[in-house]
């Protein structure tokens, strides 16, 4: 079991050396072929006078085209020793940048893209990763991006924390990251729990570490009792096992056709403590 095509979302006016330096590390790692993908998102004029506004998209398109064009070469630099196939797609739209990416979505088994502190709209030719975990139904590898405590080129695949609850999310995240805890020397299954629930979660854990054991991966069950803000306290714990890669299920909602995220989900796009792998 590996991953067979990688997406990796190349995001104009950010930088994304730290996407494509985990790409490369997690293709290179499992053999596989990679797309690139740019979005250059047209401004949606309602009126103005017509002169101005074929000049105004005259100009836009070719700073697109110009901005595109860069990120394709750094794309096709980062990747010009792989030995499989790479691609490159892009396109200028008005439409929604995480509606192209959603759309070849079906043709990949990893997305790879940035995430900013905060994670909201930016602008245009910005998708966020929320977005494309929640429309995609693809596992999300998020990477922070202009982190000031995150160093891109440092990015490794040594010890992985899996977030555990007894929900179908986690349990799909675990089974979508077989392929990278695979890559692991370290995996940490966390589960918090109620203090006088610690019992039950242990049980829980443990068939979860054999199911892991089955497809060669040696896991180690942890059960903590939760505090009263859970996802400070996974951050900490992550944070205590200097995990490279966090995993968990992505929990949200639609709101205002925006999506939403909860609790941990929420906490790690927001801060961009770590690399998050995160599923829907």
């Amino acid at each position: 079991m590996s991953y067979q095509t990688i997406l990796v979302h190349v995001q104009l006016g950010h930088s994304n050396a730290g996407v494509l330096h985990a790409a490369k590390q997690i293709a290179q790692r499992c053999n596989a072929a990679v797309i690139g993908v740019a979005v250059g998102q047209q401004t949606l004029m309602i009126y103005g006078q017509g002169y101005q506004l074929v000049d105004f998209f005259d100009r836009e398109q070719t700073t697109l085209e110009e901005k595109i064009n860069t990120e394709k070469a750094l794309f096709e630099a980062a990747f010009n020793d792989h030995t499989k196939p790479v691609d490159w797609l892009s396109v200028i739209t008005m439409e929604p940048a995480v509606d192209y990416l959603v759309a070849h979505a079906s043709s990949v088994d990893l997305i790879i893209t940035g995430a900013t502190a905060g994670d909201f709209y930016e602008g245009p030719n910005y998708a966020n990763a929320c977005g494309i975990v929640m429309q995609s139904g693809r596992p999300v590898l998020a990477v922070p991006v202009n982190a000031p405590v995150f160093n891109p080129e440092e990015f490794k695949l040594n010890t992985m924390l899996v977030g555990w609850k007894e929900s179908r999310e986690a349990r799909r995240a675990i089974a979508d990251a077989i392929p990278l805890l695979q890559l692991a020397t370290q995996v940490i299954v966390l589960e918090m729990v109620a203090k006088d629930h610690q019992e039950g979660a242990a049980k829980r854990l443990n068939s979860v570490v054999i199911w892991l054991q089955s497809h060669g991966i040696a896991a180690q069950a942890v059960v903590t009792v939760a505090a009263d803000t859970d996802a400070a306290q996974f951050i900490a714990i992550a944070k205590q096992y200097n995990a490279d890669i966090v995993i968990t299920g992505a929990y949200g909602h639609s709101r205002f056709r925006e999506w939403v995220l909860g609790g941990i989900t929420n906490e790690l796009l927001q801060n961009a403590h770590f690399n998050s792998f995160l599923s829907h």
